[in-house]
This record gives C-alpha cells, sequence and structure tokens, in this order.
C-alpha cells in the first residue's frame, strides 16, 4: 500500500494576531519536528484553535512566520499549504458517497489512481467495502474516520486536527483516540492538534503545548507537564493538585501554619507563596517512618474503581482541603479516623 509521505518539521515563530482589541495570539513559538504529534491544549479562548487556522491560513497572522519543511508558507494561500485537516464537525457532504468524499481532494489524478488511493484509504482507516455509503449511514465514529481518509488522502505533510474527538461519546473517544495514535505513528505525518481535553492530550502527543491568554505557557512531553508544570496555571488545568501556603524558613525548609517541612533542593526558590503537590504523593499511613509526616483528619473518600480520592484536612491547617490518592482496600479502615499522612520532600514544587 502506497503510505501517506513522512512529514516535515514545522516551525511557527513569533506569531501574533487580534481580533480588535482583542490580543488572541501574543508571540507564540513552536518547533514540531518531522513525525512528532503534538497537542495545543487550554481551556476556551486560550488562542489554540486560532493558531491552528493561522497555520492553515484561515485567520492571516498579524506577525510573525510559519515554516513547513524549508517552505516559509506564512503568507501562501491555505490550498498552497501542503497540509490535510480534520474539523470538529468533519464537514462531510451528506450528499456525495463515501467514495466520493474522499476523492474530493484528488484533482488532477486519473479515474483509476483516484480509485485506487480511495480503497487504500479506506483500508487504512478499516472501512473496506464503505464506498458507496452516504455519511447519514455511518455512525460518528465511522464518520470521522471517513474524514480522516480525505485529509490523508493527497499526502500532505501536516496534518491539522480541531478537536477531532470532541463530538463522540467517551468510550468510542478513548478508542478512536488510540487508533488515531497508531495510525499517525505508522505514517509518520507531522501532526498538530487542539483539544481542550488533557486527557485526549495525555494519551496521544509526543509533546504538549499549554497554552494561556495567547501564550505557550509550557511546551513539553506529558511526563514533564504533569510531573514538572512550570507555572500555576499549568498546574490547575493539567490534573488534580494541592495548594499549600508558606513561609521559607530556611534552605530547604518551609512553614506551613504550624507545620515545619523539608523541602527538595529542587523545589524552587521563592521565600514565600504556595507548594503544589499531587494527590497520588501523599502517602496516606505510611507503614514506615517518612519525613514531612503530619495528623489528618479524613473528610470524604470517593470510590473510583482502582483508587479512591480521600478527602482530608491536616490538624495544623485546619478548613484546608487537601485530595489522596488511596488503594481501595485502604477504604474501610479509613472512614472517618484520624490518620497519618506524608509529603514527601520530592512531592513539593515551590510556586511564588
Amino acid at each position: 500500500m502506497n503510505n501517506v509521505t513522512p512529514g516535515a518539521q514545522m516551525k511557527v515563530r513569533g506569531i501574533h494576531k487580534r481580533f480588535g482589541a482583542f490580543t488572541a495570539l501574543n508571540d507564540v513559538s513552536l518547533d514540531v519536528a518531522a513525525g512528532e504529534l503534538v497537542c495545543l491544549l487550554g481551556p476556551s479562548g486560550c488562542g489554540k484553535t486560532t493558531l491552528l487556522r493561522c497555520i492553515a491560513g484561515l485567520e492571516r497572522q498579524d506577525r510573525g512566520t510559519l515554516h513547513i519543511g524549508h517552505r516559509d508558507i506564512s503568507e501562501l494561500p491555505p490550498q498552497a499549504r501542503d497540509y490535510g485537516i480534520l474539523f470538529q464537525s468533519y464537514a462531510l457532504f451528506p450528499n456525495l458517497t463515501v467514495e466520493a468524499n474522499i476523492a474530493y481532494g484528488l484533482t488532477g489524478d486519473s479515474r483509476d489512481a483516484t480509485r485506487q488511493r480511495v480503497a487504500e484509504m479506506l483500508e487504512l482507516v478499516g472501512l473496506s467495502g464503505s464506498e458507496k455509503k452516504y455519511p447519514g449511514q455511518l455512525s460518528g465514529g465511522q464518520q470521522q474516520r471517513v474524514a480522516l481518509a480525505r485529509a490523508l488522502a493527497p499526502k500532505p505533510s501536516l496534518l491539522l486536527l480541531d478537536e477531532p474527538m470532541s463530538a463522540l461519546d467517551a468510550r468510542v473517544r478513548e478508542h478512536l483516540c488510540t487508533e488515531l495514535r497508531q495510525l499517525q505513528r505508522q505514517l509518520g505525518i507531522t501532526t498538530l492538534m487542539v483539544t481542550h481535553n488533557q486527557d485526549e492530550a495525555m494519551l496521544m502527543a509526543d509533546r504538549i503545548a499549554v497554552m494561556n491568554n495567547g501564550q505557550v505557557e509550557q511546551y513539553a512531553t506529558p511526563q514533564e507537564i504533569y510531573d514538572q508544570p512550570a507555572t500555576p496555571f499549568v498546574a490547575e488545568f493539567v490534573g488534580q493538585g494541592n495548594w499549600l501556603p508558606f513561609q521559607r524558613s530556611g534552605d530547604n525548609h518551609a512553614q506551613v501554619g504550624g507545620m515545619h517541612m523539608r523541602l527538595a533542593s529542587n523545589a524552587g526558590c521563592a521565600s514565600s507563596g504556595r507548594l503544589f503537590c499531587r494527590p497520588e504523593a501523599i502517602t496516606v499511613n505510611p507503614l514506615v517512618h517518612e519525613e514531612n509526616l503530619f495528623p489528618a483528619k479524613v473528610r470524604e473518600v470517593t470510590f473510583l474503581g482502582n483508587r479512591c480520592r480521600m478527602s482530608f484536612e491536616l490538624m495544623a491547617l485546619p478548613g484546608h482541603a487537601l485530595l489522596a490518592e488511596v488503594a481501595p482496600e485502604a477504604m474501610p479502615r479509613l472512614g472517618s479516623q484520624d490518620i497519618w499522612v506524608a509529603l514527601p520532600p520530592q512531592s513539593l514544587q515551590v510556586f511564588a
């Protein structure tokens, strides 16, 4: 089978975009390696879709440059930019068959070459035999596959995905996320995907650009973003977290309420602010003595299948709710008892 040509590197440099008095993008720069899948992640209005539309040529940036491979596409019309795009709505033509939808962008090919390419694409997305069906006869997941096949049929150097899973239910979404990621790796096509769903981004991306207020707050691998968030916004937006007010009380030491905590040497250097800690990093009723061990009181335990989420407050910081992840077998013995919790120094990150 004739696969899609491997993708090219993409460079985004200093992109600015305003709509009247509103700044949608403020000096955005990204490097996307050839064959890499990068997710633009952030809340509504953060600029991620505007950036995608600038790359596609559907919006014109006020300043900045865009390159695919060695080509400067900054001022080119959309049809000259060599990308395929999959929209949130899929944008299939309801009056055209699956075959005709996929063939729509294959201009200039012979009839036999077009038919062969359509067959290759349908095999690629697992819909062989659906050529004569219409979009209305397909499920949402099948329509998405047809739209993806149409985007890939012209062999683009770049694939742009605009919230491609948002119209699907949770189970179908997770399955198609995995399939799409496997397909992207198989083809080696450079891909930029917009999403507000952090689970999709963590599951699919090689790297994630977390956006807020028209800027990239952090651009890193999913694990780096989760384990070492660069800003309070990233820490709060990606995953669950705990925040504790602190005052520095010496090198690698902090005062939190009436508690004295040790910090890791790389925790940060602010003299005051907030300590950040992921729920799963907290140890509940440790079997051996650990550092930063404090008495606490359980407020609530929520069963989540393979784990439980426990809400608690430290005795020395009453009224300040924190979260910990605990194993289900620990749930009965927790109840409403007083417990001990350990906040390991290496799990505490300092934000001013």
